[in-house]
């Protein structure tokens, strides 16, 4: 099929949602928009399974990145965001749900079950969140040099709290520089390993396709053939196809504001949650003129996750660091289609 036709998996209509269909087909409806949450690398790795009104969201293994995420934390993560971006869409469409999390100890890739009903409690929050699922956007621009305002950074905080996470603003430049420095530093640490080069590599595409990292083309594959010293730039941050890649100061100067995730505990529950307060921060940022993009480099080096835990100043486990601001629009990540994911 000639591409240039194909509909995004990011251009769907609401309106198409037929109120009067079984549920069943409401909620594979539905998942339309869970397919659009975030992952790392783009490795989109979820699977759903419907049966009538319910659905298990499960973990799909296969798609998992044993170099940089060897205990499947932010595939997980991955699996929160797109829980949370199910429940939105519900939400929106009327529809409440009762929700079990790894409801079944002899399949522990089930992550979630959802059972569908058109009666019960609907959350409004989640509701006014449905037109960010299909205009956020992860961008590896520079933002442009304006404070993200105080009211906002609460609101982004209070977003995360809801979900159980605890979300840290970091503005102050003195913490940026610290942070910026600290990622460098794990750059280079998962740089100077070959098999975190090729992992990465393998999740880099010169050419558009279902998933992984279209965006970096053939820059970012040739700096993979370069040896460590070249990976003290932080070439995941900025597109190296704009310029340069970005050094820490760059970093510092193009991120307004760092933001951290973290939980009190760090398990599959807790990563779970993360996912979803993620997702929520990010959709509710999405409504107010914000993008985001991912530097989690520090916290998949485990020796330096204890120094972002200080710098960020919590008594509790970092899983996710995050730069935002306002940027130029881009283009979103590629999507797998629905009957790859849905069973």
């Amino acid at each position: 099929m000639n591409t240039a036709t194909t509909p995004s998996a990011w251009e769907l209509n609401e309106k198409d949602f037929d109120a009067q269909a079984p549920l069943e087909q409401q909620l594979r409806f539905a998942l339309r928009y869970a397919v659009l949450a975030p992952s790392n690398h783009n490795t989109q790795p979820w699977r759903f399974i419907v049966d009538g009104p319910a659905v298990q969201v499960c973990a799909d293994c296969t798609r998992a990145l044993p170099v940089v995420d060897p205990f499947d934390r932010e595939l997980l993560i991955s699996c929160g965001a797109a829980l949370l971006n199910l429940r939105v869409a519900l939400s929106h469409f009327g529809l409440s749900y009762a929700i079990a999390v790894f409801p079944s100890e002899s399949d522990p890739d089930i992550v979630a079950q959802l059972r569908v009903s058109r009666d019960g409690h609907v959350d409004k929050a989640l509701a006014d969140l449905f037109a960010a699922l299909t205009s956020r956007v992860t961008t590896r621009a520079p933002f442009v040099d304006k404070p993200v305002e105080p009211d906002l950074q609460s609101d982004l905080a209070a977003a995360c709290d809801a979900e159980g996470a605890l979300a840290t603003c970091v503005e102050a430049e003195t913490t940026r520089h610290a942070i910026a420095q600290l990622i460098a530093e794990a750059d280079h640490a998962q740089f100077a390993d070959a098999r975190f080069r090729r992992e990465l590599a393998s999740w880099i595409h010169p050419h558009r396709r279902d998933d992984g990292m279209p965006a970096y083309g053939a820059a970012v594959g040739r700096l993979l053939d370069f040896a460590a010293p070249l990976v003290t730039t932080v070439v995941r941050v900025f597109d190296v196809g704009a310029g340069a890649p970005a050094t820490h100061q760059r970093l510092v100067e193009g991120s307004p504001l760092f933001v951290g995730i973290s939980t009190d505990r760090d398990d599959r529950e807790a990563w779970l949650a993360t996912g979803q307060a993620l997702e929520r921060m990010l959709l509710l940022a999405a409504s107010r003129g914000l993008t985001a993009s991912y530097l989690n480099q520090p916290i998949e080096v485990s020796t330096l996750r204890e120094t972002l835990r200080s710098l960020l100043e919590v008594d509790a486990f970092p899983q996710l660091l995050l730069r935002m601001g306002r940027g130029p629009r881009v283009d979103h990540s590629p999507r797998r289609s629905l009957s790859d994911v849905v069973d």
